[in-house]
């Protein structure tokens, strides 16, 4: 198992609770831009974010992921395929997948061998479609605060991958023929603890934990609770989404 397989699966918990959730339209894109409506996988699909809406538009959903702690802490998944498995080694047969997903995680393998994998698994004409989305923005005096945080107190915990997130899938090499998936975001709001939460499934705040063993998040926490403001009063809470899209020439 990788390293940052072993960094999700070990607050694998914490990460199904306080990830947030994708827009329904984006999966309605995904659908509408597939060849067909048959079977679509979500790789790396942790608690199951994206494999979950999946269920409303194709016959099978299939999830995979290399932490098998991901996998038990996924929750109503019922009528979704579960398996353990490295994105650039799928046991699934060749051209059998109008769809593949990567969310939030296509930076930690974007190697040729896994866009090789992927080809191999989709149809003619089938769409591959990863997503990232970096950070948040809530106010001018929060933003400031989780910028100062992810910026330099978490600088040099990120593993390798994350600038590919910061930015924004530009510096990957996309192999299919490129398709644009319309603008769109993540929105939803949050008290303070579920920011909070949310902090704390990030992988760079866990190797500062392993390595400086105490908690950042905990030394933050006073700043944001006077930024915030009323600790109870739920806060708008948005990030763009960037994409790499695609789909397998026939």
């Amino acid at each position: 198992m990788s390293d940052v397989a072993q960094l999700f699966g070990a607050r694998a918990g914490v990460y199904a609770s306080f990830r947030p959730h994708y827009p329904d339209a984006l999966f309605a894109w995904l659908a509408a831009n597939s060849p067909g409506r048959q079977r679509a996988l979500d790789i790396a699909c942790g608690s199951g974010q994206a494999s979950r809406p999946l269920r409303q538009h194709f016959a099978q959903v299939l999830g995979c992921d290399a932490s098998l702690e991901q996998l038990r802490a996924a929750a109503d998944l019922a009528g979704i395929e579960l398996f353990v498995a490295n994105a650039e080694a799928q046991p699934l047969a060749s051209a059998s997948l109008d769809l593949i997903v990567v969310a939030q995680a296509l930076h930690w393998f974007a190697t040729p061998a896994f866009f090789s994998e992927a080809a191999r698994l989709l149809k003619p004409g089938g769409l591959f479609c990863a997503w990232c989305y970096g950070l948040l923005r809530i106010d001018s005096p929060v933003d400031a605060l989780i910028d100062e945080f992810y910026w330099n107190t978490l600088g040099g915990y990120w593993p390798e991958g994350r600038a590919s997130v910061d930015a924004g899938y530009r510096d990957i090499t996309n192999p299919f023929t490129q398709v644009s998936p319309p603008a769109c975001a993540i929105e939803t709001t949050w008290r303070l603890d579920q920011l909070l939460g949310y902090l704390r499934t990030w992988s760079a705040v866990q190797r500062y934990e392993q390595q400086q063993e105490h908690d950042p998040v905990r030394q933050l926490q006073p700043a944001l609770r006077q930024a915030w403001g009323d600790v109870d009063r739920p806060r708008f809470v948005h990030w763009p989404l960037h994409f790499l899209a695609g789909t397998r020439g026939c």
